[in-house]
């Protein structure tokens, strides 16, 4: 149990590194202060532009995947290394480097994905790029490919991460809340729009 207590905390503080932060720094621009204020690949790619909004999706997604990978080659088990996971979505969200602000963390779980459960990633980013290509909303890509998580973990892996799964999910949908209000009211931004 230490050592998932130890690799849970170097998950958290690797998924609390802000690679849009940093990215946006070296471009001149603060991201906290332009856009829609996220720390993410979106509103990078909304406020910046292309190459930028690339290396922070790469850099959100390496965490997650890297968080899970240790977990994988210490040995703690399926389920541990899922919590290793939500350790560095939890990072991301509420960084250490950031007052504990984050993002909404849809990149960084699909990095956990991609180790945790390839077939569940691959399905997930299927889901998510077919809604965003109809609707123009990375947001409602979001919700909508990771409310099928759960089930898409029941018929193509083991029982065992569906927890995790749930997690996950529900994280997503904690972080969208403002997103969801908006897609309601219809005031949501589409990607590449700016304000």
């Amino acid at each position: 149990m230490k050592t998932v207590i130890i690799l849970s905390i170097i998950g958290f503080i690797l998924g609390s590194i802000p690679f849009g932060i940093i990215v946006a720094k070296l471009k001149g621009a603060d991201l906290k202060k332009v856009g829609s204020g996220n720390i993410g690949a979106t509103n990078v790619l909304r406020s910046i532009g292309k190459w930028p909004a690339f290396i922070t999706l790469l850099g959100d997604i390496l965490k997650g995947t890297l968080a899970v990978a240790i977990g994988k080659y210490s040995g703690v088990g399926v389920f541990y290394e899922g919590l290793i996971g939500i350790s560095a979505i939890l990072g991301h969200n509420f960084s250490i480097f950031l007052g504990f602000r984050g993002g909404k963390g849809v990149a960084t779980s699909l990095g956990v994905l991609i180790i945790y459960t390839p077939y569940a990633a691959l399905l997930t980013l299927i889901i998510w790029l077919v809604v965003v290509i109809m609707t123009k909303y990375s947001s409602l890509g979001a919700l909508v490919a990771f409310s099928f998580l759960p089930l898409n973990i029941l018929l193509f892996d083991s029982k065992d991460k569906f927890f995790v799964a749930i997690l996950m999910t529900v994280l997503i949908f904690i972080r969208h809340r403002e997103n969801i209000l908006r897609l309601i009211k219809g005031t949501e931004r589409r990607i590449g729009q700016r304000e």
